[in-house]
């Protein structure tokens, strides 16, 4: 766990091997996957790592990982000292704000099947990863009807 609610995100994380989750958790008690992040990927809570506010998420690996943090102080320094990475790193997090757009608007846009051939497209890898819980709450169904659907395209 790399990221609680009610804590402050201290810092941006780097996957070099393994997966992580970005999940909230509703009043029953039931997750909500946000993204993940597999290896080569950035990870972090952006709201609550630059206001300093406390986290309404968890992050969490979902497998054995090693990653790499930097904290606000040494990546805002980067940032001013270091053009090229400054530039780099706005163009990660512009991408993954992309996907968050592309993602809600599937999300009350499209059913079940097209979200699941979204996120095949997306991450193929983790297909094969991931058990159908994480990636039905990512979907926003239940792992029976994810079951469903993967038996039926199976059957294609």
């Amino acid at each position: 766990m790399i990221l609680q609610e009610g804590f402050v995100c201290k810092h941006y994380t780097f996957v070099e091997k393994g997966c992580f989750k970005m999940y909230g958790v509703d009043e029953k008690g039931h997750e909500h996957n946000i993204s993940f992040a597999v290896e080569n990927d950035w990870i972090a809570d952006l709201g609550s790592f630059y206001s300093e506010k406390p986290s309404k998420l968890f992050i969490e690996a979902i497998e054995p990982s090693i990653i790499l943090q930097i904290e606000k102080r040494d990546l805002l320094f980067l940032f001013m000292n270091v053009p090229k990475f400054d530039r780099n790193f706005r163009v990660i997090v512009e991408e993954k704000f992309i996907e968050l757009q592309h993602r809600l608007l599937q999300n009350f846009s499209s059913n079940a099947n097209q979200r699941y051939s979204d996120f095949l497209e997306q991450y193929p890898q983790l297909a094969l990863r991931l058990p159908n819980t994480q990636i039905a709450s990512y979907l926003g169904i239940t792992p029976e009807f994810l079951s469903k659907i993967r038996g039926e395209k199976s059957l294609k």
